[in-house]
């Protein structure tokens, strides 16, 4: 049976390894190395993990099979120019072996209601382009693009 519940300590080695497994699999993609190199989390060890579980601002979830660890999730509140909060998803991930079976719903549920809970206005979370499934699953989850980033590289 799949949940998510909230990350407790014992679960940073899990989320490190996903943290990492994502981190390799997204920056392989059209645009994945500059999200990579601007984006992504740039440290994926115990440390920048742990510290979202003392962090007021921040929520760190993991979902789970059999009480299995198989997906995290992460999300912030930002403060707009005129003071109110937004929800931004910073990683969601599940391990290939267990999509499409419930668990990123699960997880990103539990941080949506996070958010609504701290009165933030949205929830803004990031698909690279041409991750299609990325932007099926938030589309399903009633999110709406609300702009695109372009970029031209330039030779070096």
């Amino acid at each position: 049976m799949e949940e998510a519940r909230p990350a407790t300590a014992a679960d940073i080695d899990a989320i490190t390894d996903l943290a990492r497994e994502m981190h390799d699999e997204l920056t392989a993609m059209r645009g994945g190395q500059l999200w990579a190199l601007r984006d992504a989390r740039p440290e994926r060890d115990r440390a920048a993990f742990e510290v979202l579980l003392d962090t007021a601002d921040a929520a760190l979830w993991v979902g789970t099979i059999t009480g299995v660890v198989v997906g995290f999730g992460s999300v912030e509140v930002v403060r707009l120019h005129d003071g109110r909060p937004l929800g931004v998803v910073r990683e969601l991930v599940v391990t290939a072996e267990a999509r499409e079976v419930g668990v990123g719903e699960a997880i990103l549920d539990r941080l949506v209601e996070w958010c609504r809970e701290r009165h933030c206005i949205g929830v803004d979370a990031f698909a690279l382009p041409g991750h299609r499934r990325a932007k099926n699953f938030f589309e399903g989850a009633h999110f709406t693009a609300r702009g695109l980033l372009m970029h031209r590289a330039l030779d070096p």
